[in-house]
Order: structure tokens, then sequence, then C-alpha cells
């Protein structure tokens, strides 16, 4: 295959990952504007974010899984049209019941070309070095993603092309996803569905309730101050999760396919990428929830300017990424330890920095900035760290496991480090309580970071086992 072909079919796959994460980001800085189009209240406008990581993290697993059993080439043309129309339906939506539900449909269908999407690199470039660096890219482009999202949420609401001109912030998916699906149907290849049985319906139920029942409440359960609902919902996501463990022993005893094989686990660079992916991103978006309120409310910053300031720690990513990428087949773990690093030291300069009310403000574009070179530097390779050394035709179903487990730990940092944050805060609140709410919210980060060194360390030291 020639290698500019090669590229092609790698953008097209590429695609998946970029729609999914974009969609993720770009309703946070709309908001707004969508709650006025729809006549939404606040609780709808949680919503508008909540059903889409529900769908999408509950169902990764499954999805990965499908790929194995209907053909990766079905399920991600299948998927990315289930998204266009979704998306279609989110930008034509006339009512918030009508947006949200669009919402949870596209969560699901990202879940299930998304793992496609990734299962196509091991085939597409089957070499060690070529593939870890396509992971790598692979990885980057989500993360530029999530910084154009923020970006085009912020502008197109305020564009006068279209009355509502929000709407166009789920419309352009429409383009994009069509080609992807025309292009993907002429040119990509089916791969070889190697996996034997029926696909596990009852397993793929199970654990699509037992993550819902887990992600809700800890997304809704802090912005309420944790009402009895939310508690009850978690002990029983946990009762939940013990018939999965259960039913997939039962199916093991029975010889009948599992929808996650822990084989998956005997392999050292996957259980060790997994628990540095687990601390890092209990990081990453608790980072933007308490630098958020920090900087409006505690240090009196419009919401423009705030904005401002996050487009300069997306520079400093997308700088980075583009940068470093390239280093992390050559260099391994070394340039993930650096972005630790720099992210470590990045946060203590931010304890000095946004704890004072006389900062100029080139400093806070400064700071963020440097910030976003340490992700930038990390964020790409943890992906790689993960599943370099995953069988080809496990890829799939190893990384819908890790997507899950990325979007778990996004809402467990949001509650744990959000609601260590906001506990500090007493009425009436003063401006005093946020420079201490920060203090101990961004220390706990910092923490998180520590521990994603110590294991990249370990990592460094442990025996490759491809088993």
């Amino acid at each position: 295959m020639k290698k500019y072909t090669k590229w092609f079919l790698f953008l097209i796959v590429c695609s998946a990952i970029f729609l999914s994460v974009l969609d993720l980001f770009i309703v946070n800085v709309a908001l707004p504007s969508i709650k006025t189009g729809i006549k939404g209240s606040d609780a709808d406008m949680q919503l508008v974010i909540v059903m889409y990581i529900i769908g999408y993290a509950s169902f990764l697993i499954t999805g990965g899984r499908a790929g194995e059993y209907f053909g990766k080439k079905k399920v991600f043309l299948t998927g990315m049209l289930v998204f266009t129309i979704a998306s279609l339906s989110c930008g034509l939506a006339q009512s918030a019941i009508q947006l949200n539900v669009a919402r949870f449909i596209q969560g699901i269908s990202g879940a299930f070309m998304v793992p496609q999407g990734m299962a196509f690199i091991p085939a597409l470039f089957p070499g060690e070095k070529e593939r870890i660096k396509m992971l790598g890219i692979y990885g980057s482009i989500a993360g530029t993603a999530s910084v154009i999202g923020q970006f085009l949420g912020g502008l197109i609401p305020d564009l006068e092309i279209i009355s509502q001109s929000w709407r166009l912030i789920f419309l352009i998916n429409v383009p994009i996803g069509l080609t992807a699906v025309i292009l993907g149907f002429k040119y990509l290849k089916e791969l070889s569905v190697k996996t034997n049985g029926k696909f596990d319906f009852i397993g793929s139920l199970l654990l699509m309730l037992t993550l819902t029942a887990f992600i809700y409440p800890l997304i809704q359960g802090r912005e309420l101050g944790w009402p009895v609902w939310s508690i009850v919902l978690l002990l029983f996501s946990g009762v939940l999760l013990l018939a999965f463990i259960y039913y997939q022993k039962l199916n093991i005893m029975k010889g009948s396919p599992l929808l996650i094989d822990p084989g998956f686990f005997k392999n050292t660079d996957f259980r060790i990428g997994l628990l540095i992916s687990l601390f890092y991103y209990l990081v990453q978006d608790s980072y933007f929830l308490i630098n958020t309120v920090n900087l409006q409310n505690g240090m009196g910053l419009s919401s423009a300017r705030t904005g401002i300031y996050f487009v300069c720690q997306g520079i400093g990513y997308v700088m980075a990424s583009m940068f470093f990428t390239p280093l992390v087949a050559r260099y391994g773990k070394s340039v993930s330890l650096t972005g630790s690093v720099i992210m470590i030291a990045a946060l203590l300069i931010h304890l000095v920095v946004f704890n004072s009310d006389h900062t100029p403000q080139l400093y806070i574009g400064m700071v963020l900035f440097v910030y976003g070179i340490g992700c930038g530097t990390i964020l790409p390779s943890l992906m790689t760290i993960s599943l370099k050394s995953i069988p080809e035709d496990q890829m799939g179903a190893s990384s819908g496991i890790y997507l899950t487990l990325q979007q778990v730990s996004v809402a467990m940092g949001v509650a744990i480090v959000g609601g260590v944050f906001f506990s500090k805060l007493h009425h009436p609140v003063v401006a005093k309580q946020f420079a201490i709410a920060y203090k101990w919210a961004t220390l706990m980060n910092i923490g998180f970071l520590v521990i994603v060194s110590v294991l990249l360390l370990l990592i460094s030291k442990t025996k490759q086992d491809n088993s």
C-alpha cells in the first residue's frame, strides 16, 4: 500500500475521534446561546453535556466488541452515519427534550465508531515504530479537537450567518460525517472478523447499566449537593458491577464469548497504561472546572477574558503535540515523563500567580501556555503506552476499555477535585475562600500527577509482556 494511501485512509478513520471529542467540548461555551434558543432550563443545559457523556462512555466497550463480531468497517460506517443524523437532529431541535435525546444518540454512535477507527491503525501501519507514531498522532488529534471545540463553541454562536447560529455547532458535523461515510465506504477495506460465537448482549446491557448508574450521579450529584438518590444510585452501580463480574465468570465456565476478556490485563503495558491514564484524567477536566470558577468568581475576570486565557493553553497544547508526538516512537516514556513534570511545575506556579489580585494578566496567559505545553507533551503518548503492544485483532475491544476508563476518570475527577474545591467555599462566599479552595484542589491535582510520574518510572522498569 502506498504511503499516501495509508495517510488518506488514516485521515478517514481519524474523523471518528475528531468529531466525537469536538462535540464533547464544543457545547461548553455555547450553552447560554443554546439555552436561549430552545428556551431550556439550567437542568436541561446540564443534560446537554451529561447525556452525551453517558451514551459515549456506557457503550465504548460494547462498540469495541461489536466491530470484532460484525466487521469493523460496517460498524465504523454505521456509527458515523448515525452520528451524522443525530448531529443534524441536534441542529434542528426545537425543544430541550429533542436536543438531549439526539445528544444521547450522538454519544452512543460515537462509542461505536471511535474504537473501529483505532482498530484500523495497526492494519494500516503494521510496523511497531510506525504504529506507535500513528497512535501518538491519533491521540494528538483528539486533544486538538478539544481545543478547536472550545474555540468554535465560543465563536459560532456570535456569528450572524443564520438565525440562532448556535445550531451550526452541530450542523458542521454533517458535511464532515457524510464525507467520511462516502470515502470510507469506497476506500476502506473490511478487516477480517476472527471472533466466533454470539455477541454478548446481556453482558453489554449489564455493563451499560453499571456505567450509567455510576457516571450520572457522579456528574449530577456534585451539581445538586449530593442528594440521597445520587448516593443510592452510586451504591447500586456497585451491585450491578458485581452482577456483571458474576455473569462474566459464568461465561468463562461455559466457554461463551466475553465482553471484557481478562486476557487483556495480562499485558503489562496495558495494565500500567490504564493506571497512568486513570490518574491523568482525574486532572484533565477538573483543572478546567476549578480554574474557570477561580478566574471568574475568585479573581473577577470576565468570561470572555477567561476564554482567551484558555486559548493560550490550547496553543501550548497544539504546539507541543506537533513537536513531541513524533518523538514518542524514539524516546518512549521519557516524553510522557517530561510532560508530567512540566504540568506539575506549571501547577505550582499556578498557586502563586492565581493567588493574587494584582497579578499581571500577561503572566496568567504565560502560565496557561506552559501548562498547555505539558498537556500536549504527555496526552498524545498516553494512548500509545497503553495500546502499543496490543495485538491487531484486539485493538478495537482494548481501545473501548481504554476510552471507557478515560471517561469514567474524567467524571471522577470533576466530582472529587470539584467536590474539594466547592467544599471550601462557605456562604457568604468571599474572595479569600476562593484562594483557599483553589489551593487545596490544585494540590490534589499535583498529587495525581506525581502518581502519574511514579507510574511512568515503574513502567519503564517492567518487562513488556505481550501475552
